[in-house]
């Protein structure tokens, strides 16, 4: 074997020994003043608005006999108060119709809101802007401004107190809204796709449904969060339409703790606490999808 073969393994690995110093040579990055009072700021703003939070959920923990102690945290946390919460109140039923109504309404406004949302943005036909204008005023409309026309409606048909009724007022008043996502998200998909799946011999729908509706998937979460949400936390039609204390919405049954005389504090919080985190953890998930969704047809 000559010398030159047993110098090539050293001269490897000298190289790779070079590389490693260069490496851990390179000077640290410094951070600017100016990203240094940007991420200050950010902080100090996310700090700010969690204090209520962080507020409610220690008030939720705090026994009955500390509730008017000036103090940030109490001497003893009342674990008990998210349990009594449920055997002392409808609150168990009250979260069962907020489900059926969160989700019903949802689903009604996909299923409304997606073919008129398509045709909208694929067909050019008289009177577009029109709808879309009209579409937009409908989204002004305020729910309590129409409550007693909904209320002498419902009286009369006889649905008062029923999760049907409250599901399509839901729908009805997050509709826009949707529409107006949906429009601008398959505005933004080109109409090649669909033509050359057409052309592969599906028909329209099925090209919507094998094509347009994947690529639209951020639109669609986008409508499908912010329905969720609006019809989560909705309160008045709850109360005006629902009077029995079992067919009420969380929002509603929560408001049961605050009295003519007194105010239940712990179980206010607590039933707080329990009708947020839903929403929370289901945001946290789609939070990238809801982003796209809302820029979508903001750049061409």
């Amino acid at each position: 074997m000559s010398p030159q073969t047993l110098d090539r393994p050293r001269t490897g690995q000298s190289r790779h020994r070079t590389a490693e110093l260069t490496v851990t040579a390179r000077p640290r990055r410094r951070l600017r003043p100016r990203t240094l009072v940007i991420a200050s700021v950010a902080w100090l703003l996310a700090a700010v608005f969690l204090l209520p939070y962080t507020q409610m959920v220690v008030t939720a923990l705090r026994p009955a006999d500390e509730l008017r102690d000036a103090t940030y945290l109490p001497r003893h946390f009342a674990w008990s108060n998210f349990v009594d919460v449920w055997r002392e109140s409808t609150l168990g039923g009250n979260l069962r119709v907020t489900l059926l109504v969160a989700a019903g309404s949802t689903l009604l406004v996909l299923l409304v809101a997606l073919p008129a949302a398509y045709y909208t943005a694929r067909i050019s036909f008289r009177g577009r802007k029109l709808f879309l204008l009209l579409v937009l005023v409908t989204q002004m409309f305020q729910p309590t401004s129409l409550l007693v026309g909904l209320y002498r409606e419902f009286y009369q048909l006889n649905m008062l107190n029923s999760v049907w009724t409250l599901m399509i007022c839901n729908a009805a008043f997050n509709l826009a809204f949707a529409i107006w996502i949906l429009t601008a998200y398959i505005s933004s998909i080109p109409v090649a796709l669909e033509e050359a799946a057409m052309i592969d011999g599906l028909s329209r729908f099925q090209a919507l449904i094998r094509v347009t509706l994947p690529l639209a998937l951020p639109g669609v979460v986008t409508a499908v969060i912010f329905t969720f949400i609006a019809a989560w936390n909705e309160f008045v039609m709850g109360l005006t339409l629902s009077t029995v204390p079992e067919s009420q919405p969380l929002t509603v049954g929560i408001n049961g703790f605050i009295g003519n005389y007194t105010v239940q504090w712990n179980y206010l919080f607590a039933g707080s606490v329990v009708a947020i985190v839903p929403v929370v953890v289901l945001f946290a998930f789609i939070e990238r999808q809801v982003v796209s969704g809302l820029t979508a047809g903001s750049v061409k």
